[in-house]
């Protein structure tokens, strides 16, 4: 699924949920259709604004799937940031970052084109205050690990829990302010 309603190419979108989104429903920021977790649903476009504007920095959460066994030279190299291609700026260092090995979460979704268990792998969990396209995969990427699985776990306080694939929750805007920390 992609995280929009309107596509010209031929994938499932939002709007193929089992939900009825109020009028003017947008994602705020997206996940690319190779990735998995947590989408911000809103009409509020003050909300939008806010978490989307260079100036304000947030933290977002994300389980990772790579490819081999990595190193703590490479953990190391992705926590102080490694140069990656982005769009129109050419070569880009990113930010310093939390990167921590971890355990294979228990109980993740189903996924029908999984990476087969038997294959050396390892499982990592980001925390980070940006995010260019793509960004985590061409990371990895850049220590030559190929990035499997992304999972968008959490945005600030706000987290995707045991939430399953195609699930929606509402929640109050005072609430969502707060685990957003944009009562601040």
């Amino acid at each position: 699924m992609i995280s929009q309603f309107i596509s010209p190419y031929k994938h499932r979108l939002l709007g193929d949920l089992d939900y009825d989104f109020p009028e003017g429903t947008n994602a705020v920021g997206r996940l690319d259709d190779d990735s998995e977790g947590l989408l911000i649903l809103t009409t509020d476009k003050t909300l939008t604004k806010r978490l989307l504007h260079p100036d304000r920095k947030h933290k977002r959460n994300y389980i990772v799937q790579a490819e081999k066994k990595i190193s703590e030279e490479s953990l190391q190299k992705l926590r102080d940031g490694v140069e990656i291609m982005v769009k129109l700026k050419g070569v880009y260092k990113t930010q310093p970052c939390e990167v921590n090995l971890i355990e294979k979460p228990k109980n993740l979704p189903f996924r029908e084109h999984a990476f087969r268990e038997e294959l050396p792998q390892s499982w990592l969990e980001f925390v980070l205050m940006e995010g260019k396209n793509r960004q985590i995969r061409k990371m990895c990427s850049a220590v030559r690990h190929d990035c499997k699985r992304l999972i968008r776990t959490k945005i600030e306080n706000l987290s995707l829990g045991d939430m399953q694939p195609g699930e929606v929750r509402e929640i109050e805007q005072k609430e969502l302010f707060e685990l957003l920390l944009l009562n601040e």
